[in-house]
C-alpha cells in the first residue's frame, strides 16, 4: 500500500490535478470518482495508465465486484491509504478511486470534412462547469465535434472532467490554434456559420440546420468577438421575456444544439 505523499506516482497525480502545463506535457489527466473511472474503463480501457483505490472502496462488495469485472484482463490497481487518496483527489470528499488517463485523440480532418455535420465552435469560453455541461449536451444532441479557441478553459481541468460525466472520452473535441481561419475555411466550403448573438434579427428556431452547420458560442462575459462575428453567415437570437438580457453560455448552446438536433432528425449526417 502507498501511504506517503512523497511517492513519485502520488506526486505525479497531484501535479496533473493542479497544473494545466503538466497535463499538456504529459498528455495525461486524472479521472476521479467511481462513475468516471468505470466510464473510462468501459469506453477507453487502453487509456488508463494508473489506477488507485483505497481499502474502504474495496470493502463494499458491489464496488469491488464491478471494479474486478471492469479490470478483466487489465493491469492491476495500486492500493493507497485514505490520507494519500485525499491528497491526490481534487474533490472535498473523495470516493476512494481515481485513474491517470491518457488524453483521447480524434480525427480532426476526417470529422471536419463531414458534409452534413453539426459542429459547435466555442470562442474563449472560461467557465469549467459550462464547458463540461456543453460537452455532455453536445454528445446527447449528436454534434460531430466541438472546436475550442486556444484561450478557452482547459478541457482536462478536474472541474471540467467531472462536469462532462464521461462525455470527454466520447465527444470529439479540438483546441484550434487558427480558430478564425478554420471557421473561414468551413464557410468557404459551404458550411452555415450561425452565431448566437444579441444583435441577431432571426430567431434560432427559424434557421435551417440540415446542412453542414457550425454553431458559434462566445465568452460568458463578452460574447463573440467582432472578428468572429463577421465570419457568421447569420446572427441568431434567442427570444426572451422579462428583463433578462442574455442566457448562460451552456444554456444558450444547449438550445441551439437541440434545435439543430430537432431540425436534422431523420436526415443522414
Amino acid at each position: 500500500m502507498i501511504s506517503s505523499t512523497s511517492n513519485q506516482k502520488v506526486k505525479h497525480v497531484i501535479a496533473l490535478q493542479k497544473k494545466a502545463k503538466e497535463r499538456k506535457q504529459a498528455g495525461q489527466f486524472v479521472a476521479e470518482g467511481r462513475k468516471m473511472v468505470l466510464e473510462v474503463l468501459r469506453d477507453a480501457p487502453r487509456a488508463v495508465l494508473e489506477l488507485f483505490v483505497t481499502e474502504d472502496y474495496l470493502a463494499l462488495s458491489e464496488q469491488k465486484e464491478e471494479l474486478f469485472f471492469a479490470l478483466s484482463g487489465k493491469e492491476p490497481y495500486e492500493l493507497v491509504s485514505d490520507s494519500v487518496m485525499k491528497a491526490m483527489a481534487e474533490t472535498m470528499e473523495p470516493q476512494g478511486i481515481l485513474a491517470v488517463v491518457s488524453m483521447p485523440s480524434f480525427d480532426f480532418e476526417g470529422l471536419l470534412s463531414r458534409e452534413n455535420g453539426l459542429f459547435l465552435a466555442l470562442e474563449d469560453l472560461r467557465d469549467p462547469g459550462n464547458l463540461g455541461t456543453i460537452m455532455r449536451t453536445a454528445e446527447a444532441a449528436g454534434v460531430c465535434a466541438v472546436l475550442l479557441s486556444k484561450e478557452s478553459v482547459d478541457m482536462y481541468n478536474p472541474k471540467v472532467v467531472r462536469a462532462t460525466m464521461g462525455a470527454i472520452f466520447r465527444m470529439p473535441h479540438f483546441y484550434v490554434d487558427q480558430f478564425r481561419e478554420t471557421l473561414q475555411k468551413l464557410r468557404n466550403e459551404g458550411a452555415n456559420l450561425y452565431a448566437a448573438h444579441l444583435s441577431g434579427t432571426l430567431s434560432y428556431e427559424e434557421a435551417d440546420y440540415t446542412g453542414r452547420t457550425v454553431i458559434l458560442i462566445g465568452n460568458e462575459a463578452n460574447g463573440l468577438s467582432q472578428e468572429t462575428t463577421k465570419l457568421a453567415t447569420k446572427l441568431l437570437k434567442i427570444p426572451m421575456e422579462g428583463k433578462a438580457e442574455s442566457l448562460n453560455a451552456a444554456v444558450a448552446a444547449a438550445l441551439f444544439m437541440y434545435e439543430g438536433y430537432r431540425n436534422r432528425r431523420g436526415t443522414k449526417k
